[in-house]
């Protein structure tokens, strides 16, 4: 008989094992998956005989594609507000996975994007194999990357996590490794014996992230690092029709590849998603940035963009968004500068980080 509970928790030995379990949504996250997650890690924490956790995705295709976007789309277009409040919750559970005092292993197989990068990525050992296929892919639904991505990708070498935010790129082993969304490559066929290591009571003496060493193999190689040079250099620009104009005259096919797929963004979410990763460089702590990026999914949330993002993307599948505005010359910097300003009356702020994390736009940085 199947288990039909969101969540799954098994202990074996020390080790906590947490498995998203809804495969046919690949994994995607509710807001009681959110819930049940922070609850069983509260228990960890607290727990002496716990001495690790372990996260997994139920079935083969993914850990998790991200948060329910047909949910947060239904939630939109009835002006509701519950979206705010599962990312309210979803955004501290990234924290406190950050900060998790015990060894917290993520197994990024298959499909890891948007809310599973927030589950997984800012854990203390990464897992991806020949099969993870990373990604902050929110420009191609009119939203902006969070989940502390913007963090993540502001971290990545050179221009790297700038190209990946703007474009909404999937990665694979090697260069999600590159980009330091994640530290081990195991090849998935070995997954099944890296869990029963981890929770073997022979194995309890060694350190888990020996446990996990012994398992990890080179990734298959990655792209980035052969496109690093056009890369860095056409993504350094302070606005994205910079960027743009100099993937267009960099005479490099892959560049120009990239400017015409940048051009089916919305717009808007381009410039906010620019200056967002620019910002979070900027910011001192994780908690900092999440306290961003709920401002800025709460006004990415109230633009006529996300509805339509996602109903060309994934509900009407007839990838043809009509966005408003249409075009890059056609949003305003202040525009881009609301979606930062701290939220207004009757809004509550998420509050991670003591003190103000609202900083001014620079001049050259609105996108």
């Amino acid at each position: 008989m199947n288990d039909d509970r969101p969540v799954l928790l098994e202990t074996r030995g020390t080790c906590l094992h947490l498995t998203l379990n809804r495969p046919r949504a690949l994994n995607a996250l509710s807001h009681t998956m959110v819930r049940l997650l922070d609850e069983a890690l509260s228990r960890a924490e607290r727990d002496e005989s716990i001495g690790s956790v372990l996260l997994s995705g139920a079935g083969d295709r993914g850990l998790c594609a991200g948060g329910d976007i047909r949910a947060l789309h239904d939630d939109a277009r009835a002006s509701g507000r519950s979206s705010l409040e599962f990312w309210r919750d979803e955004y501290r559970l990234n924290a406190r996975i950050a900060r998790f005092p015990k060894p917290y292993v993520a197994l990024m197989d298959g499909i890891v994007m948007g809310g599973g990068v927030g589950v997984s990525a800012h854990s203390r050992i990464r897992v991806v194999t020949e099969r993870s296929r990373v990604a902050m892919p929110e420009t191609a639904i009119g939203f902006v990357p969070d989940v502390g991505g913007t963090r993540l990708l502001a971290s990545a070498p050179g221009e790297l996590g700038t190209h990946l935010a703007l474009t909404g790129r999937s990665v694979g082993a090697a260069d999600a490794v590159l980009c330091g969304l994640a530290d081990h490559h195991v090849p998935a066929h070995l997954l099944p014996d890296l869990i029963e290591a981890l929770g073997e009571p022979a194995g309890q003496d060694a350190s888990v992230a020996g446990i996990v060493q012994r398992f990890a193999t080179e990734a298959p190689a990655g792209e980035l690092e052969a496109q690093r040079d056009w890369i860095d250099s056409c993504y350094a620009a302070d606005s994205v029709e910079e960027i743009l104009r100099q993937l267009r005259e960099s005479g490099v096919p892959a560049a120009e590849a990239a400017a015409d797929e940048l051009l089916t963004k919305s717009p808007l979410a381009l410039k906010v998603t620019l200056a967002a990763v620019r910002r979070a460089a900027r910011l001192d702590s994780l908690e900092a940035v999440l306290d961003q990026e709920f401002r800025v999914s709460s006004r990415a949330f109230e633009h006529p963009d996300f509805v339509e993002g996602v109903r060309a993307r994934i509900i009407d599948k007839d990838n043809e968004p009509q966005w408003k505005p249409g075009s890059l010359a056609e949003v305003d910097d202040q525009e881009v500068a609301r979606f930062f300003a701290p939220l207004g009356p009757g809004e509550q702020e998420l509050g991670l980080a003591p003190g103000p994390t609202h900083t001014p736009v620079d001049e050259g940085q609105a996108g």
